[in-house]
């Protein structure tokens, strides 16, 4: 029966029939183990097939040889022993009634010479990949001879592990390189012509379907215009995937662009303050020109998008990749109508700076994914005698703490100083680019009121206060305060970057903002300074810019700074601040390289250094408290409640999370939250 919302609907995919018209579009996540799918990445796509989702892809560019070494985690298809690991993955889903499939590359140059088996990368020309630095050698007959077998090969072992299908990897990796004019500059017979440049892709192919028989599907992942004046356009990209289709491809997954560098990835992969479904026209174009279903994921992050795709024809099935990192329960709210309780996706883009910064894909505000095994997607009304528990601050540590709290049943009361939620989200989300992050608060506060939490806002708690509310469990979540203290001479001439995104600072004239932080704050602030008409000289300690944003976001701030024409000095430390005899300020930045100090004469000085743990209200209960603040890590760690009672005559267990124990990210605020109080 045909379902009122038209992502409901079931899907024929040749043989294969989905639930619904919803994918996790093929990604890496970088959870695996010794290159193999083991229990960390069969259970975070065993959580999504759990929610409901249609096909989840993995193996985010699986490679088929030695000499395309993981550059970000990838599985290694090249290995008879992933065949099990596959399996057990593959079974699980099935069991869960989603389908599976895994993404097949060659990386081409986009991975490093200087890991795995340490081989010459191979590539039609001999030109560097900007975004991994790696100098290719051309590759030869012989090269192309085996890697041809070696996909044929991959192909094999996932058919034999039982998948649903696979997905070649065709832009910005080998296959992609051969069939561009922008990096095939070859003068053989694999050179030249569109005719000589599908050559090597289409004895991938047709070997590939040879391997695996005709029923078996094979999609490709491709881009159909590279947007760029000397790359693949177009008319030849279908010209292209036509001969494809004759040669076996039973799919198509759109892609708009190329991903060599940072500038195109932020492109291709758009993060937030960008508009929603940038390529979603383009795709639906696409489709109406050939014979094959069509998927497609680039930010379409909201359900109302993703219906429009379907609903309107642009796609046969649709990508929402980040989103069901977000909420893995997307399409099971979707389909119990709770579609006003789907976690959002924010379009921070950690889940993929995270791999670069910490080694692993995160979600900015979903902190059990790809830590299924130790915390739960769903939280469980505890079993236990309700609680009382007071929180102290409605940040993102804090506003998780409340619904976690509340969703296991225990009457929880939010003491807010402020009189509205958010803390310092509401600062970062005041950046016109980042206003997406406020869906950090405005989620976590109605699921907290749908859970029954109480909140008082503009109550300033004091000690007696919480004490009078009687609980047994109090959370400390007061946040931070922006950090002067590294400044031994002139602290009390600095502004901090709080005061510019909170509009007590309109500065003009020359502006010296220092970042000893590397991550938003400061190239938010600078951004709005130069925005508004300052000229903004950033200086930095580091020896590159702002470390901790990532490539997926640090493209959008060099735009800004490049058009404002912001300076930028590196290597060089704030040591001091005094007040000339023009009233302007000086600027001591000294260098620890040439053991020098210089000076510079600006009109203001802005500091990003972090925050100090708001932490009076803390220190005063921690007398009270029978754990007297104390956190056991062992039990933490292993997801049991605390249970520590060191001081017998207290009356309440007493907790401090995120920035009120240390300036760090929102999703380590959150993270402490969630694992602190889902045992609780």
């Amino acid at each position: 029966m045909e379902h009122l919302d038209p992502l409901l609907e079931p899907f024929a995919l040749k043989s294969l029939t989905l639930r619904n018209r919803i994918v996790s579009t093929s990604h890496e996540p970088a959870y695996a183990e010794d290159g193999l799918p083991k229990d960390r990445y069969r259970a975070y796509h065993v959580e999504k097939a759990r929610g409901g989702v249609a096909l989840t892809m993995i193996g985010g560019s699986a490679v088929v040889s030695p000499d395309s070494p993981p550059a970000f985690g990838n599985l290694l298809l090249y290995r008879d022993e992933i065949v099990p690991w596959l399996r057990r993955l593959t079974d699980e889903v099935h069991e869960h009634g989603a389908a599976v499939m895994t993404q097949v590359t060659h990386l081409g140059r986009r991975t490093s010479n200087y890991s795995g088996d340490w081989l010459p990368l191979v590539y039609p020309s001999p030109l560097r990949e900007p975004a991994h630095r790696s100098f290719p050698k051309i590759a030869e007959a012989w090269d192309l001879d085996r890697i041809v077998s070696d996909y044929a090969d991959a192909a094999a072992r996932c058919a034999a592990a039982g998948l649903d299908g696979i997905e070649l990897m065709h832009y910005s990796h080998l296959l992609d390189s051969f069939l561009s004019p922008a990096t095939n500059h070859r003068s053989d017979d694999h050179g030249g012509s569109l005719e000589a440049r599908m050559t090597f892709p289409r004895r991938v192919i047709r070997a590939v379907r040879e391997a695996v028989g005709e029923d078996f599907i094979i999609g490709i992942r491709m881009s159909m215009d590279e947007d760029r004046p000397d790359g693949l356009q177009r008319d030849e990209a279908l010209e292209a995937l036509r001969h494809y289709v004759a040669d076996g491809i039973d799919f198509l997954s759109v892609i708009k662009g190329t991903i060599d560098r940072d500038a195109t990835l932020a492109k291709v992969i758009p993060s937030m303050g960008t508009p929603a479904a940038p390529f979603l026209d383009f795709a639906g174009e696409i489709r109406q020109a050939i014979d094959i279903p069509v998927m497609h994921a680039s930010r379409i992050s909201d359900v109302a998008t993703a219906r429009h795709a379907i609903r309107g024809g642009l796609l046969d099935l649709v990508g929402m990749t980040r989103a069901q990192m977000a909420d893995p329960y997307l399409v099971a709210k979707l389909a119990a109508g709770e579609e006003d309780r789907i976690r959002p996706c924010v379009g921070a883009n950690y889940c993929l700076d995270a791999i670069y910064e910490s080694g692993d894909a995160k979600c900015v505000h979903n902190p059990a994914t790809g830590r299924e095994q130790q915390l739960p997607q769903r939280i469980e009304r505890s079993t236990g005698p309700r609680r009382t528990a007071v929180i102290v601050g409605a940040g993102p540590a804090g506003l998780e703490a409340a619904r976690v709290l509340g969703e296991r049943g225990h009457r929880v009361t939010v003491l807010e100083a402020a009189d509205a939620a958010g803390g310092q989200l509401r600062l970062a989300a005041s950046a016109p680019r980042r206003r997406d992050l406020i869906g950090i608060v405005d989620w976590r506060l109605a699921e907290a009121k749908h859970a029954g939490v109480q909140f008082r806002f503009g109550a300033f708690a004091e000690a007696e206060a919480v004490v009078a509310e009687e609980p047994d469990l109090v959370i400390i979540a007061t946040g931070g305060v922006p950090n002067r203290t590294f400044l031994t001479v002139g602290q009390d001439l600095v502004d901090d970057t709080w005061d510019v995104m909170d509009g007590s600072v309109h500065a003009t004239g020359d502006v010296l903002v220092f970042d000893d932080n590397g991550a938003e704050p400061a190239m938010d602030a600078a951004e709005k300074l130069a925005r508004t008409g300052a000229r903004v000289h950033l200086v930095t300690p580091e020896r590159a810019l702002a470390p901790l944003v990532g490539s997926m976001n640090s493209p959008a701030y060099l735009q800004a700074f490049a058009e404002h024409d912001v300076a930028v000095r590196l290597a060089h430390r704030l040591v001091g601040v005094r007040r000339g005899a023009d009233g302007r300020l000086i600027a001591e930045l000294y260098s620890e390289y040439a053991d020098r100090t210089l000076e510079q004469t600006v009109d203001r000085v802005v500091v990003e250094h972090g925050t100090l743990p708001n932490d009076e209200l803390y220190l005063e209960l921690v007398p009270g408290a029978s754990n007297r603040g104390e956190v056991d890590h062992r039990a933490l760690l292993g997801g049991r409640p605390q249970e520590l009672r060191t001081n017998p005559a207290g009356r309440y267990q007493l907790f401090r999370i995120g920035d009120a124990v240390a300036s760090r990210n929102v999703h380590a605020a959150i993270y402490d939250a969630l694992r602190l109080c889902h045992t609780a």
